[in-house]
């Protein structure tokens, strides 16, 4: 890809926050700078929202949404699914602006982009099948009617590692249930989500009922909104730390809530595991994204009668692993989203070797522009270690083992998250014991990728409350309400 393509992608990206249906500035003139992690050179300037202007936004969904309530679900079906076609025909271009902003490959940025769009798809489907029932009450006395209905405004907090899909997985059912939102994007990746905002609105999305502030002062930014009475729900990925300060602040106007936090995802390979799947599933299963993903496995378990084996294919495949910046043919490895994120890499892997542990490949920072850390391989892991029970957010894989099943789904339990588990096995039966056992909200198994829009999204303990995505996803953004009636024949 050429710079001048880049270029000119960038240009073509909303450099303001669109509020009532216009793209303005900052009330305050103030401006964000975004910058590419393969270089750490700035990509574009783009407005820098504040609390007028979130304030602003909600007054805008506020306004806008007795009428989008009542607009007819075909109507929001259709708009939907324009937006889908519009994203598929500019594919290339949203997986390039992700690639520049966050720095995923290209290869994984199409494939994201194919995954959020089919959010739109799948809501847009789902709007005109929202349901209720009508029935007689258990002693035949009435008639009783249930209906679904829009909860209301909503604020939507999307996370910088899927820039796109985390977008249309929260605004595509928020959209089709008949509610309106203020949308605030990550401040490390904000691009992506100004560039499928201005196709939604081409879509026909009316003025008010989608609503971006971009800003670099969060907190001080959402806390008002989230207190403002018209506010009736709040979605968030991200962090469990924030997600708590989230809930607590959203008890007080007792809102609806879903929140997709961390995750420590154990993977477990079996004895009589297929190796070659399992290989197969761990490269997904952790260094999909550069490992920055809440679903990426963290804590690899595996049977020590099959542990040097498998840890000798994955460090063979890890270090072959082609490092670079995301728009170069071949890369599988690009950079971490900010130096930070490098540091805190280097502390778990450091650690764990304190610890006793091994590495095979990697263990260190790459000597180049940008933010690169090498793909790694640590084995014998002891327990206690930090990297056993911090979420890694990186491309490091950490191999532990065990005896038997119980000793595995112990350790894989011995967490505060639950958002996802993998298991590899042939044992059918052992599958479906993993299944009652696993202390997740989601399993691959024998797989190593697990999202689909068709499917719920969420975890249990410190991993969150709610699903995005499938049949549970607009139900998110639904209230409901039972009536009850005199029986016409009495």
């Amino acid at each position: 890809m050429s710079e001048s393509s880049e270029r000119s992608l960038l240009e073509s990206v909303p450099d303001g926050l669109l509020i009532g249906g216009e793209w303005r500035p900052a009330a305050s003139g103030r401006t964000l700078a975004v910058e590419d992690p393969a270089t750490g050179a700035v990509i574009k300037t783009i407005a820098d929202g504040g609390v007028a202007d979130g304030a602003a936004a909600l007054d805008a969904a506020a306004a806008a949404g007795p009428a989008w309530a009542r607009t007819p679900p075909r109507v929001r079906s259709e708009i939907l699914r324009r937006a889908f076609d519009l994203v598929q025909v500019h594919r290339d271009d949203l997986a390039l602006l992700m690639t520049l902003e966050m720095g995923k490959p290209l290869a994984e940025s199409r494939a994201e982009v194919a995954y959020g769009g089919e959010f739109l798809r799948w809501y847009a489907e789902e709007a005109v099948r929202i349901a209720g029932r009508y029935g007689v009450n258990p002693e035949g006395t009435g008639r009783m009617t249930i209906s679904q209905h829009p909860v209301g405004p909503c604020y939507l907090i999307t996370p910088w590692n899927f820039p796109l899909a985390m977008a249309t997985r929260k605004i595509a059912p928020a959209l089709a249930a008949g509610c309106t939102a203020v949308v605030k994007p990550a401040e490390l990746t904000p691009l992506t989500t100004l560039y499928v905002a201005q196709l939604l609105v081409e879509a026909g999305v009316p003025a008010g009922v989608l609503n971006i502030v971009v800003t670099s002062t969060a907190a001080e930014v959402s806390a008002p909104i989230i207190a403002d009475p018209r506010l009736r729900k709040v979605s968030f990925t991200g962090s469990t730390a924030v997600g708590k300060k989230l809930l607590t602040q959203a008890s007080e106007n007792v809102l609806r809530t879903s929140m997709e936090l961390g995750g420590n995802a154990p993977f477990l390979v079996f004895e009589d595991a297929d190796l070659d799947a399992a290989v197969d599933g761990a490269m997904l299963a952790k260094f999909r994204n550069v490992g920055q993903a809440c679903t990426a496995a963290n804590r690899f378990l595996v049977h020590e009668q099959v542990a040097a084996e498998f840890a000798d294919r994955v460090t063979a495949r890890v270090a072959a692993m082609a490092v670079g910046r995301g728009t170069e043919d071949g890369v599988q490895v690009g950079p971490l989203i900010n130096a930070a994120a490098v540091e805190k890499a280097e502390d778990l892997v450091r650690d764990a070797v304190d610890r006793g542990a091994q590495v095979r490949t990697g263990g260190q920072r790459i000597d180049r522009p940008g933010t690169f850390y090498a793909a790694t391989v640590v084995t014998d892991v002891r327990p206690g270690s930090d990297i056993m029970r911090q979420e890694i957010f990186g491309p490091v894989l950490s191999v532990s083992t065990f005896t038997d099943e119980a000793e595995a789904i112990r350790l894989a339990n011995d967490t505060e998250y639950g958002l996802v588990g993998y298991a590899f096995t042939r044992d059918a039966d052992r599958g479906h014991r993993l299944i009652d056992g696993l202390e997740t909200g989601m399993m691959g198994l024998n797989v190593g990728v697990i999202s689909n829009a068709g499917a719920p999204f969420g975890g249990v303990k410190q991993s969150g409350v709610g699903r995005e995505g499938g049949l549970e996803g607009i139900h998110e953004y639904l209230s409901t309400k039972y009536t009850l009636s005199p029986d016409p024949y009495r």
